[in-house]
């Protein structure tokens, strides 16, 4: 089934509904939901600090300050390190998750053993794959950043010996940073589509080697430029859409019921005072688990939503996946002719 860009996105919901609803079984759909936002995601939070307000101005600390212990530096390695390898099994196990994802939503089947074990040797391979791809973005940005390191460092310097920077050197020094990030978020989406929607199948269908991969989906996009770009420029918009329309759904209940958490702990507070505090903190957990359900059995079917519209995209242009989405029909064999 060849479809456009366009064409592909009611079918995409049409698998979404029968894969996650028919049948429908509680537990089953909070799974896959659970399963589909880790791998997929729903959408990233920036985490902005500002400045305590105070009388006196804080100077940021730096090594060889008397507010510095140097015997701290191994505590903070240490620290550095484990992050590291903690976010590195983290990553090599959701990549062995969306390869379970992709084979329950490629299968129809809501199993997740499965995938897990029969493609290990290829998620393996394609979470090197990414380390490589991440650790050349990460090149990329510091030889990006190359020529801006000492403008901040002179910046820094400044503030460090009470002198105020000016606004217009700041301003010349950031603006032409913007374009440059800009420039690389966009590298990144790309690179993420082509990873995940494009070069993941042939992995997992073909145990193809990135390469192999890599040669399949440029024969592919090469003489289609038009659609692969068509079909990017959705695969940005549509999960905005969804994203959109979940949150003017959910608004109004969600004011409801963290107004009514919020009554009940200031009613418990009013009442016992500190001796309401261990209510207050399970009312608080049980609040977290409701939203965090809540989360993931409506984020879940957006992110499910997304993967099914990559696989039904690109399941056009590669007859091994697209043979497994929609299979063949066979030809009925013709009646003998009457004699």
């Amino acid at each position: 089934m060849y479809l456009s860009a366009a064409e592909s996105i009611l079918p995409a919901l049409q698998r979404t509904r029968a894969f996650l609803f028919r049948p429908f079984r509680l537990g089953t759909y909070f799974k896959l939901c659970l399963v589909a936002l880790i791998t997929e995601g729903l959408g990233g939070n920036s985490h902005f600090s500002h400045p305590s307000g105070g009388g006196h101005s804080h100077q940021p600390q730096f090594p060889g300050s008397p507010h510095f212990n140097p015997a701290w530096i191994p505590a903070i390695i240490a620290i550095v390190l484990v992050t590291i390898a903690v976010s590195f099994v983290l990553f090599y196990l959701i990549t062995r998750l969306r390869f379970a994802y992709f084979h329950c939503l490629v299968h129809n089947v809501r199993e997740i053993r499965p995938g897990w074990h029969l493609y290990r040797a290829q998620a393996a391979r394609f979470f090197w794959l990414n380390i490589v791809v991440g650790l050349c973005f990460l090149l990329a940005i510091l030889v990006l950043a190359l020529p801006f390191v000492s403008g901040f460092w002179r910046i820094a310097q400044d503030m460090r010996a009470g002198v105020q920077p000016h606004v217009g050197a700041i301003i010349a020094l950031v603006l032409p940073i913007i374009p440059l990030i800009l420039l690389l978020l966009l590298a990144a989406f790309v690179t993420d589509i082509v990873l995940r929607d494009f070069m993941l199948p042939h992995y997992a269908l073909e145990n193809a080697t990135a390469g192999h991969a890599w040669a399949a989906v440029w024969a592919r996009i090469r003489p289609q430029k038009g659609p692969f770009f068509v079909y990017a420029l959705l695969r940005i918009v549509l999960p905005i859409i969804g994203v959109i329309v979940l949150f003017a759904v959910l608004i109004i209940p969600g004011i409801v019921f963290v107004a009514i958490v919020a009554m009940l702990e200031v009613g418990i507070h009013s009442a016992l005072g500190g001796a309401g505090t261990p209510l207050m903190i399970l009312i608080g957990v049980v609040s977290f688990l409701i939203a965090f359900v809540g989360g993931v059995c409506f984020g879940g079917p957006l992110s499910t939503a997304t993967r099914e519209y990559a696989l039904i995209f690109y399941g056009g242009r590669y007859q091994s996946l697209g043979d497994i989405l929609f299979p063949p029909v066979a030809a009925t064999p013709a009646a003998p002719a009457p004699r």
